[in-house]
């Protein structure tokens, strides 16, 4: 299993919130190259601004693994984590973050600058499948205006 291959699930769920009206971001949680976890945005549906698909995707593998660290898990995310996302990947201790597109505006970047945000023993890859990632969000936001 490539880092495509999971990151197209990502879009699956980012699909998924834009099917309701959210913004277009999807996570998925692999451990031992199986998703274990799923989530995409649901600010609206909730009514809950921490309802993010990283944080969805999290909780969700906390429940079904019965842990609060999941050091042996990867996180795909089709966007940038934000830093209140960052935080949460940070206490959870994953492997390692997987990430499509930029986030210039809200990205844990424009917070954190140059500070690692994760755990330090948290590998951290960008861009992939990033084209696809930034084209939903990118269509999402013309299409609202």
């Amino acid at each position: 299993m490539t880092d495509e291959y999971f990151m197209m699930q990502a879009i699956k769920e980012a699909k998924k919130a834009l099917e309701d009206g959210e913004v277009p971001i999807g996570a998925v949680v692999v451990m031992n190259e199986k998703v274990i976890a799923r989530g995409h945005n649901m600010v609206e549906k909730l009514n809950d601004p921490t309802a993010h698909a990283e944080m969805i995707a999290l909780t969700s593998a906390f429940n079904m693994l019965g842990a609060k660290y999941i050091p042996e898990s990867i996180l795909y995310i089709t966007v940038e984590p934000c830093l209140m996302c960052a935080g949460a990947i940070f206490w959870s201790q994953v492997k390692k973050v997987v990430y499509g597109a930029d986030d210039e505006k809200n990205g844990y970047k424009k917070t954190a600058g140059a500070n690692w945000p994760f755990h330090p023993k948290t590998e951290l890859i960008r861009g992939v499948l990033k084209d696809d990632c930034s084209a939903l969000v990118k269509n999402f936001f013309r299409n609202k205006r």
